[in-house]
């Protein structure tokens, strides 16, 4: 089969597009003929080993995947030949990729594509949509009526923040850095949407929710804690999911005095079933038209080296040149 790997850490460059031997299912395990793969930060830091995980050589790239079930382990219960799927957290924790042609993937990791959904929207949606459910839900137990923030409503994560929130009735607040990404942002649900590059942020937060957010949904690699606290409603909860390498100061006081949680959490340490609980949801909201992805550029498989360099340009360096998910096909 085809397949986007490695044989070593690096830049893009080190991407090699060529045959591999095409896995078999183990007994609990699921093959899968690929449909759509999508690119996330982390498969780009661990390219370029930034981020210490045990991996195989070669290694295949990617966490996301959608397609069609091409055969099943002998004590797989929940799949059949033929079913299309989805799912992510491969590539991760000593597990291939899904930058290929065929992917094997353990049926706990998997879930049914609804009928109406592309392969494409399902492995755009695939780990940002159970980032944003696990974020939204396990953690903050957001609830109707209560006010949600997202920095970069737009993107990946924030773009499901935006659409999980107003599914279950609550009020949002998102940013943007141009007009476009705003009246997307618009277009997705947001209540109100912040151009950060001419507005105070801020002031029209508060303007907008004066007793405070309920839940601070924070995606920025570096953040602004003094302002997020600020801004918190009493029991407020922030949510920290990105920025390995940040510091930021953290205000304490105006913190517990305001009997406020702060959570904090990377999507694929959570297990099987809460991440299965999370699939659901999605696949509802998929289905009855509350939840879509964000595609803002698809490549072919054998382009994985410049589409990890787009992601890069993205998440590293504030290129501004991506809206939403990046999504490769064989």
């Amino acid at each position: 089969m085809k397949a986007a790997y490695i044989e070593h850490y690096g830049p893009p460059e080190v991407i090699k597009y060529g045959e591999l031997p095409q896995p078999q299912p183990g007994d609990t395990e699921v093959l899968i003929r690929v449909g759509a793969v999508s690119v996330n930060p982390i498969d780009t830091y661990i390219r370029a080993g930034i981020v210490p995980m045990p991996i195989p050589k070669p290694y295949i790239l990617g966490c996301d995947v959608a397609g069609t079930v091409e055969a099943v382990g002998a004590k797989v219960t929940r799949f059949k030949v033929g079913d299309r799927v989805w799912g992510s957290n491969q590539g991760l924790l000593g597990r291939q990729g899904t930058f290929a042609e065929y992917v094997v993937a353990d049926e706990c990791w998997l879930y049914p594509t609804p009928q109406t959904v592309s392969d494409r929207e399902a492995a755009a949606i695939a780990l940002v949509g159970i980032t944003a459910h696990l974020g939204l839900f396990r953690d903050a137990r957001l609830q109707a009526g209560e006010t949600v923030f997202v920095h970069g409503g737009a993107g990946g994560v924030g773009s499901c923040v935006v659409q999980m929130a107003k599914a279950v009735g609550a009020r949002v607040i998102t940013t943007a850095g141009s007009d476009e990404k705003a009246e997307l942002c618009r277009q997705l649900g947001a209540d109100l949407v912040i151009n950060y590059k001419k507005d105070n942020e801020e002031e029209e937060i508060r303007r907008f929710a004066p007793n405070g957010v309920n839940v601070w949904f924070e995606t920025l690699r570096e953040q602004n804690l003094e302002m997020a606290v600020s801004l918190l409603a009493m029991r407020g909860r922030l949510i920290l999911m990105a920025g390995r390498e940040s510091r930021p100061p953290f205000p304490v006081g105006p913190f517990y005095v305001k009997d406020c949680k702060a959570y904090g959490f990377a999507m694929f340490n959570a297990p099987p079933e809460e991440q299965r609980r999370a699939a659901e949801d999605i696949n509802r909201w998929l289905a009855e038209g509350k939840l879509r992805p964000v595609i803002g550029k698809i490549f072919k498989l054998a382009e994985a080296a410049e589409a990890h360099r787009l992601q890069e340009d993205n998440t590293l360096r504030g290129a501004g040149t991506l809206v939403g998910k990046i999504v490769l096909e064989p």
